[in-house]
């Protein structure tokens, strides 16, 4: 099984890291819930952690939250390693589980002053942090209702309110739209996006509509092992054989014949309406290394600009993140697969 990374200049593109996780690993007697896994987190990223049910998802943000202790490896966050600096590890992060447990019998307001405490804000802050909790939650309307007559997607606010309630660096949501309606999702994808301005947050899911709807950024885990990274649109393009979207100006057939002589290139479509300026998909032939796609982008160019056309625009033209992890979780059972 290999690892896709897409890097830049032989690094993998990282703001400062606040995640750093290195050769991690979980084991349960003889099964190993997660394997070798690294990566990295930067500041105010959203990254969605991606993989079905029991690929590791909850293992490895648990490990993070320092619910679990790893068996072997390295994780730090903000600076300070989970197991050896354990108490300020937990205060830079906070943590909603999946199915987050919560007070039925307390009113919002009260449940949330009793975490804020719990977490150790300032007395005299306490109850500002937990007013802004509450309103960026969405939940201040019903800050004096029993929790337990809140509908689910209520109580998940208030659960995602408890996670923000202290400020902290690092937010982890582990399925936050688990049993939500459409109109309480779009809600929740929204209050993500937003939460990444102030915190880092890393958001999993086997949902690979809401990555796609509020993360720029994916780590994508298949029985235990880390089988992709990178920008949300760039993982796009590892869906079956890829593709890219080219722009020209001048003739579209001629360009299109250009296309059709490169090496590698499958076919070529043209996209777009007539009005607007030509626009060719050129697909790869299946089975091409990502290596050899960019080597095939450059000469899909070079060839256009040969033919006296003129190169406006080149973009991915991948196919959806559904289209990826099928492949990509093809590839991790079968041992074959991409660079």
């Amino acid at each position: 099984m290999l690892l896709v990374s897409f890097a830049a200049g032989g690094h993998t593109r990282y703001k400062a890291a606040v995640i750093r996780v290195s050769g991690l690993t979980k084991r349960y007697g003889a099964h190993t819930a997660v394997s070798d896994v690294s990566f990295q987190v930067g500041e105010h990223e959203v990254v969605g952690f991606l993989g079905p049910n029991g690929a590791g998802k909850s293992t490895t943000l648990r490990i993070l939250a320092g619910f679990l202790g790893p068996t072997s490896g390295q994780v730090s966050v903000a600076g300070h390693d989970v197991v050896d600096d354990s108490f300020e590890a937990r205060r830079a992060i906070g943590y909603m589980p999946e199915g987050v447990p919560l007070y039925p019998e307390m009113r919002v307001v009260e449940y949330l002053r009793f975490r804020a405490a719990l977490k150790q804000v300032p007395r005299a802050r306490r109850a500002a942090y937990v007013d802004e909790a509450m309103s960026k939650a969405g939940v201040i309307d019903s800050a004096n209702k029993p929790i337990g007559h809140l509908s689910r997607g209520y109580r998940q606010r208030v659960g995602l309110a408890d996670a923000i309630v202290a400020k902290p660096p690092v937010v982890v949501l582990d399925e936050p739209t688990a049993g939500l309606d459409p109109n309480q999702i779009r809600s929740a994808r929204a209050l993500v996006r937003e939460l990444g301005r102030e915190h880092t947050v890393v958001v999993s899911t086997h949902i690979l509509s809401e990555v796609e709807a509020c993360a720029t950024r994916v780590l994508l885990i298949h029985r235990g092992k880390l089988v992709a990274q990178g920008p949300t649109d760039e993982i796009r393009t590892l869906s079956g054989a890829g593709a890219v979207e080219i722009t020209v100006s001048g003739d579209a057939t001629a360009a299109e014949r250009a296309l059709r002589g490169v090496d590698g290139v499958a076919g070529v479509a043209r996209s777009g309406s007539p009005a607007e300026l030509p626009r060719l998909v050129a697909t790869f032939a299946d089975g091409l290394p990502t290596d050899a796609r960019a080597g095939a982008t450059e000469a899909c160019v070079a060839a256009l600009v040969a033919a006296g056309l003129g190169v406006r625009e080149v973009r991915p033209a991948g196919g959806s993140l559904e289209e990826v992890f099928a492949s990509l979780t093809r590839d991790a059972q079968t041992g074959e697969g991409g660079a």
